[in-house]
């Protein structure tokens, strides 16, 4: 199963729609993720043209997104792997720890607020924040993620730069 992430997109400021890099990317996806702040349901239907869509609240999200479907927290299995979502995992010191006591069960957390991309293994957990397509900020390219369940394992895990 191949699993597309994003996060921190900012419709309609920074995203005024599907980014053409993007486009291939999500047609390839079997499942997206999304780590808050898209900021418009709107941006969450365009998603949803190409693969189921889990979502959860970000900071600068409001209540239509809360009623498109986006909790605070969502805990999810894909292809046997536990997977747990939130928008704001805190400071970095310490954020494995963190979302260990968040969510025990979880293989893998996906999470943004920071625009910082990040995959890594962080006191035993998994961690994977895409990073932002549209608000990279300081990063030096916009990005998303990718990774493919299989059996339950994540076979293959990577942060890719927005083609361009």
């Amino acid at each position: 199963m191949r699993v597309l992430v994003l996060s921190d997109t900012h419709a309609p400021r920074r995203w005024k729609g599907i980014p053409e890099g993007l486009r291939g990317p999500l047609a390839r996806a079997d499942v997206i993720l999304h780590a808050g702040d898209v900021c418009t349901p709107e941006a969450l239907d365009d998603l949803a043209a190409y693969a189921p869509v889990h979502v959860v609240l970000g900071n600068n999200d409001g209540p239509a997104v809360a009623a498109w479907g986006a909790p605070e927290t969502l805990e999810l299995v894909l292809a046997g792997v536990r997977v747990a979502m939130i928008h704001d995992s805190g400071a970095r010191q310490g954020r494995g720890r963190r979302m260990r006591r968040r969510f025990p069960d979880a293989d893998l957390v996906v999470y943004g607020h920071s625009h910082i991309p990040y995959d890594g293994v962080d006191d035993g957990l998994h961690l994977f924040n895409p990073g932002s397509p549209t608000d990279r900020r300081r990063q030096p390219v916009g990005t998303y993620g990718e990774f493919d369940v299989a059996d339950g394992l994540v076979v293959r895990h990577e942060i890719l730069p927005l083609p361009g």
